[in-house]
């Protein structure tokens, strides 16, 4: 072990031993109004927690809120030498053994899940696909194949369950409102990444057991791996107690440890590999991909974290090779980017630290084609477009007036300066648009054209013929959307030489014919929308 970790040890395993006083012993209470009993009644021998009173507490809210239904509020007051007159304010302290305060199973939520990542639910068995906002209760599993997980506990901690892990969910216990949780998670196999919030001494516990070892936290940052070969963990920020049950070792920030199961669970603990050193980014990045680049160190790879500065939930999370990294897919925000060497054995060491903020503007498009007003014959037409900005992605608007408070339909959203509406437009009248958006929060939209779908009406068939002495009747079909019809007679069956037309309102019309002489016949349906027409196909016509 190297000798500036054996000092360190030795600082904290004293630190350790101080802190392991009971809390009897070094509590100040502060009474601000009302008389104190003899400090000499009998109290708990159980770890307590000393709680600071904020502005509208008082004995009997506290009682209610924090305490066990066995706790009174009489006893409350006894165990801190109190009166049961005494009157307490903002700022004034009560010591409240832990086993009084109410324990309450505090479910965990999904805040991010990629790829395949599957629920085993501890009630009924059911596996099911995790998502996010899932809620995960106590004796829940996670089993993430090709993906993971990055899931927040009740007090505020996150958990980033890597790919081919499985965590069991043991313990998910909060202590009334408290603030204080008791936590314990067995990481099966696979590797879990943990921002801990600090946990309140004399009862919270946070502990994640592996089959050959167990942490201990006590606010910190750290990954733990468990293999079929033994567990490993890694400390980036705080301390963890690491090591086999009953025999656990305190291991600080930039330090990593290791139980083996072939040499009997002997613990290893090793310095992690320094920080990278990054090369500036500009604080604001105004188009992506930018840049990330570092300093080679000598290492087979590296691991890099994106977290939302906001949220502090894990955005990206990936090992890249050599020393540069394109940053891209990103909203706008701030982040926080974590750069960690991965050794030859493959444990990621300390991380190196860099600010950023994504500040993607979107830019109005300039419509190009069709122009305004400009009628066409297609029903699925393709609305074309130049984009202005970078990141930018866009769709067409299509609606039948100019406000779009009501859409017809859209085109998919896409980085492209071209698209055809999601289906397919009826005959009419039209106005449309382009949006651009960038940075998931940046919009910007093109000003409205107008555009006539053309269309065309059903070619018409003729049903039927009547003959009657030297008239013939001829019968059609009704097209819904036809206002009119319009015959044509002639002589030959290619109409080029027409003898008679007629617009008719009904579906069916007399002919007078010279008996003889053989005709043709055909009709169209008419409209007055933007409707084209097809002539349906002729019908000779003989009268003897």
């Amino acid at each position: 072990m190297p000798d500036a970790l054996s000092k360190h040890l030795k600082i904290l395993t004293f630190l350790a031993l101080a802190f392991m006083v009971p809390a009897t012993t070094v509590a100040e209470l502060s009474i601000a109004r009302g008389s104190a009993v003899s400090g000499s009644q009998q109290r708990d021998n159980a770890p307590e927690w000393v709680y600071t009173l904020r502005q509208g507490d008082t004995v009997a809210s506290i009682t209610q809120t924090l305490l066990s239904q066995q706790t009174t509020r009489q006893r409350l007051l006894e165990h801190n030498g109190l009166a049961s007159n005494a009157e307490l304010g903002a700022g004034d302290t009560l010591r409240i053994p832990v086993n009084w305060l109410k324990r309450q199973p505090e479910p965990a939520r999904v805040i991010a899940v990629t790829g395949n990542v599957q629920q085993i639910s501890g009630m009924d068995g059911r596996k099911l696909p995790l998502s996010e906002d899932s809620i995960v209760r106590v004796g829940d599993e996670i089993l993430s194949g090709a993906g993971s997980a990055t899931i927040e506990l009740a007090d505020g901690s996150e958990l980033r369950i890597s790919p081919n892990s499985r965590l069991m969910f043991n313990r998910l216990t909060q202590f009334g409102k408290s603030g204080m949780v008791d936590t314990r998670l067995r990481l099966q196999r696979g590797e879990v990444h943990t921002r801990v919030r600090p946990v309140i001494e004399g009862g919270a516990r946070f502990e994640i057991e592996t089959p050959s070892a167990v942490a201990a936290v006590r606010g910190t940052v750290f990954a733990i791996q468990a293999t079929t070969n033994g567990s490993s963990v890694q400390v980036t920020e705080g301390v963890v107690d690491f090591g086999q049950p009953g025999n656990t070792r305190r291991i600080p920030a930039g330090y990593g440890a290791s139980v083996s199961t072939a040499n009997g669970g002997a613990l290893n603990i090793r310095q992690l590999p320094p920080a990278p050193t990054m090369n500036p980014l500009p604080s604001v990045l105004t188009q992506l991909p930018a840049e990330l680049s570092w300093q080679a160190g000598g290492y087979p790879a590296y691991r890099l974290d994106i977290f939302d500065q906001a949220s502090g939930t894990w955005v990206q999370s990936r090992d890249v090779a050599g020393t540069r990294f394109d940053i891209a897919q990103l909203d706008n925000g701030r982040y926080e980017i974590q750069l960690a060497a991965i050794d030859q054995r493959g444990i990621a060491g300390m991380p190196g630290t860099a600010e950023l903020e994504v500040d993607l503007q979107a830019k109005k498009p300039d419509l190009t084609a069709p122009a305004d007003g400009e009628s066409v014959n297609d029903d699925m037409p393709e609305f074309r477009w130049q984009l202005n900005g970078a990141n930018e992605v866009a769709r067409v608007e299509i609606a039948e007036d100019d406000s779009f408070r009501q859409l017809v339909t859209t085109s998919e959203w896409a980085p492209e300066s071209q698209a055809l509406p999601s289906r397919p437009l009826s005959p009419g009248q039209y106005y449309w648009r382009v949006v651009t958006e960038a940075g998931g929060s940046s919009v910007a939209t093109s000003e409205p054209r107008k555009i006539v779908v053309n269309g065309t009406l059903p070619p018409v068939r003729i049903i039927s013929v009547n003959y009657l002495d030297s008239q013939v009747r001829v019968f059609w079909e009704n097209i819904d959307t036809a206002t009119d019809y319009r015959l044509q007679l002639a002589e030959e069956p290619a109409f080029r030489n027409i003898i008679k037309e007629a617009d008719i309102a009904d579906t069916t019309a007399a002919l007078r014919l010279i008996p003889g002489r053989r005709y043709f016949v055909r009709v169209k349906a008419l409209s007055d929308g933007p409707l084209a027409s097809r002539w349906g196909p002729g019908r000779e016509l003989y009268l003897d």
